[in-house]
């Protein structure tokens, strides 16, 4: 069945940090938690106006892919390393009385043979209900997250979700929307992502794709190759393979009027590389534009660090410099096919897209004006 769109969606959330704990006359909390196939995330908040505030956080690198392109299965190990995570996040939630969440497992779980096992060891050994999600839902919700960013000249759009496991693509045309709505007009074609035609002031979902490749899978398919720079190189073609059967891909896109929204841990990193932060912050990050030729001098930057030099990058970080040539990959992929000045970086996705469902079905966010 084809995941329904909220009821009361249409306010845009600017996720803010926050410090504050529950307390009875405030607005009850939400948890959302996104299980994917190397981390394991979630955030606490309320909210706020027409924003959500974060009062806690929670992520860890848990690696529960590990071995399932090989197996097929989760492993023992990978499923004790999550378990432990989730233990945290249960003593957060029951430490914050949390009592409306949602828990999502993707593309792992999505793929694993002993993932219902695995599922039943979670509600066995935490007391949590894990829902494993179908990767339209994963699309939608990613596409809630980014309406904010959605700039007032953009008339095409792709929203693009790199995780561990998979990448999601979605596709917006948005001409036939008045410019000052047209940020408001994504929460409007999120229902099933159904494609085709929406008429006159509306946007339509051209075409959106689910590939089966992320930073860990595409990562696990060509760790054999010994070359840093061949080895990029046949990632970043085998995922452009992989989006043949995507409608745009065959289109030739001008840059003026398209944006790209990019929301994942790759996009971000690239995003403070190119800034030279020494310290990441996102209120720097979250929402900065770049263009194509931005992006790849820091990719070939990363290529010439080669994977020491990677490693030792304060801004890529020990956990994530085995990801990120794989992640460059698929971001340059994306960039061949369609070049853009207006590449937006999200550092928000599933777990903001999950707040902001729940509290919009609720009713408890304001609309905002449009």
């Amino acid at each position: 069945m084809a995941p329904k769109r909220p009821l009361g969606a249409g306010a845009l959330p600017k996720p803010v940090e926050g410090t504050a704990s529950s307390t009875p006359d405030r607005p009850p909390l939400y948890a959302a938690l996104d299980l994917g196939t190397n981390s394991c995330r979630m955030l606490i908040a309320r909210p706020d106006g027409e924003q959500i505030k974060v009062v806690d956080s929670f992520s860890k690198t848990v690696q529960l892919g590990a071995g399932l392109e090989a197996s097929g299965r989760l492993s023992r190990a990978s499923m004790q390393r999550t378990v432990q995570a989730l233990r945290i996040c249960k003593h957060k939630l029951k430490q914050h009385r949390v009592r409306k969440m949602r828990l999502v497992a993707t593309e792992a779980c999505r793929r694993a043979i002993n993932a219902r096992e695995f599922i039943a060891q979670v509600r066995r050994e935490t007391g949590l209900e894990l829902e494993i999600i179908a990767p339209e839902e994963e699309a939608r919700l990613a596409v809630i997250s980014c309406a904010p960013l959605v700039s007032k000249k953009t008339e095409q759009l792709l929203v693009v979700d790199i995780g561990g496991g998979s990448t999601e693509l979605v596709w917006i045309d948005l001409r036939r929307v008045k410019k000052k709505h047209r940020a408001q007009a994504i929460m409007q074609v999120t229902e099933g992502l159904r494609r085709g035609d929406a008429g006159d002031g509306n946007a339509s979902v051209v075409d959106w794709i689910s590939v089966p490749l992320g930073v860990a899978t595409l990562r696990d398919q060509f760790h054999d190759v010994e070359d840093d720079a061949g080895r990029f190189a046949l990632m970043s073609c085998f995922f452009e393979e992989n989006l043949a059967d995507f409608a745009p891909y065959a289109e030739e896109q001008a840059r003026e009027g398209f944006q790209i929204i990019g929301t994942s841990g790759t996009v971000t990193t690239v995003a403070a590389s190119h800034l030279g932060l020494k310290r990441y912050d996102r209120s720097k990050v979250d929402g900065l534009r770049m263009d194509s030729d931005q992006i790849h001098r820091v990719i070939h930057d990363y290529l010439a660090l080669g994977p020491v030099g990677r490693r030792n990058d304060p801004r890529i970080g020990r956990d994530r410099q085995a990801l990120i040539m794989s992640g460059a990959a698929i971001l340059q992929a994306l960039l061949r096919s369609w070049p853009t000045d207006r590449l937006s970086v999200a550092d928000r996705g599933l777990r903001e897209g999950l707040l902001y469902a729940q509290m919009s079905a609720d009713g408890v966010l304001e609309e905002r004006p449009g």
